[in-house]
């Protein structure tokens, strides 16, 4: 059994008695046209509890299991995911520590993912914020490309980026997008406030739904050939770039 079996709950009765026990889940998958009064019940559970659902043929389900899954297969978390409202409500009442969020728009790749939440953790982010729909699965991959990184900066697993970033900007929160399309360079951009920063996917960045809604947009300087980083490179420099202004920031204060 793969790393990722260990994690999985077969069976539609399974996983609704533990979405009830209040276990965390990182996803469900159902078969396609499943029907009858007890599949009913969970789609009603997983609408309450905001777990995303993702509907699949049944070669996809038996590629994963040869245990009668019954249409239905659940991974159980392997970190503990927080709420939006209670890591802001604390980042913002800490007087020793300006907050500093990272919100990932599209990032899929585990071991990116992983290398994405080393880097935050050692910048002192108070939290990543990624979508329930379309983010890398955070399994024993991620968990290693992280260093273990994960069992320590809180995780954030949100249905509507969009809302997110509303809910930030009216907590006080800048929202900073890393962007190729950006005019200003990092440098030039003041992240000493409250902020969030935005990171994309490297095939099709930031959503342009999400970049109407930010405050400014910043960029990576680049001299060479290639005209674009990795995600997870792209993403330490500009959340240290930050933690280098709040230094200074800081000696000046003194």
């Amino acid at each position: 059994m793969s790393a990722s079996n260990q994690n999985a709950i077969f069976g539609i009765r399974p996983v609704i008695e533990a979405i009830n026990a209040g276990k965390q889940l990182d996803k469900v998958m159902i078969k396609n046209g499943l029907e009858g009064e007890l599949i009913q019940e969970l789609k009603d559970l997983l609408r309450r509890k905001r777990i995303f659902a993702q509907y699949v043929p049944a070669e996809k389900l038996n590629g994963i299991t040869s245990q009668n899954h019954q249409g239905v297969i659940a991974f159980a978390a392997q970190v503990e995911y927080y709420e939006l409202e209670e890591v802001v409500t604390a980042a913002l009442a800490d007087e020793k520590k300006v907050p500093l969020f990272l919100v990932l728009d599209g990032v899929t790749d585990v071991r990116n993912f992983g290398a994405i939440a080393r880097s935050a953790e050692c910048a002192g982010a108070n939290a990543i914020i990624i979508p329930a729909k379309g983010s890398a699965q955070i399994n024993s991959d991620a968990i290693k490309s992280s260093a273990g990184a994960l069992h320590f900066i809180p995780i954030v697993k949100v249905p509507s980026l969009r809302s997110a970033i509303f809910y930030l900007r009216d907590s006080g929160i800048k929202i900073v997008a890393s962007s190729e399309k950006a005019k200003d360079m990092m440098y030039k951009v003041d992240m000493t406030p409250p902020t969030a920063i935005i990171m994309g996917s490297e095939d099709k960045g930031i959503s342009s739904d999400n970049l109407k809604f930010v405050d400014e947009m910043v960029k990576v300087p680049l001299s060479g050939q290639i005209d674009s980083l990795n995600v997870g490179v792209a993403a330490a420099l500009v959340m240290f770039e930050a933690v280098r202004q709040r230094i200074f920031d800081a000696m000046y204060e003194d």
